[in-house]
């Protein structure tokens, strides 16, 4: 990642604009291959005692579980349960590795991809985070920046 803010803060803000605009296309790039593992990946996982697997989609949902035989059938339940919930932690863990290896380690600090891949983090925040430096060296210049929470304030209005 370029350092696009510190080109806004030497007066040239069209430099800034390009390597943000560069930075971001990216991302952007970045995000449509995490799409395609969402739409493409499976990882499966088998228990230890290889009495089930699993099958987690791109996203680290699970998407099938089969018993491999009747051993599961001799356990005591709460060892199933154990497995079970162990097994469904790697799953997911490993189909999140996949993504977090098509995103890397993260080319600005503060992002986390996992967690917008997992649905912890908004999406919105990741774009703030992309383009606040950018919209903040703007207002550096003395340049008006649209306040987008303004217009979702309006709208709130216009809605009730």
């Amino acid at each position: 990642m370029t350092n696009w803010a510190a080109a806004f803060n030497n007066a040239d803000p069209d430099a800034g604009v390009e390597q943000a605009l560069a930075d971001l296309e990216r991302e952007k790039q970045k995000l449509r291959e995490v799409s395609k593992v969402w739409e493409e990946s499976t990882t499966t996982v088998r228990a230890k005692d290889n009495s089930f697997l699993m099958t987690f989609d791109g996203r680290g949902e699970l998407t099938d579980l089969s018993f491999q035989g009747s051993k599961y059938r001799s356990l005591p339940p709460a060892r199933l349960a154990h497995q079970i919930v162990e097994v469904v932690r790697q799953g997911r863990n490993e189909a999140m590795a996949k993504v977090e290896e098509v995103m890397g380690t993260g080319s600005m600090p503060g992002l986390d991809f996992a967690g917008v891949a997992s649905g912890k983090v908004d999406p919105m925040e990741v774009m703030n985070s992309l383009l606040g430096p950018m919209l903040e060296g703007l207002e550096e210049l003395g340049m008006s920046v649209p306040d987008s929470s303004e217009k979702d304030k309006g709208k709130d209005k216009k809605s009730e």
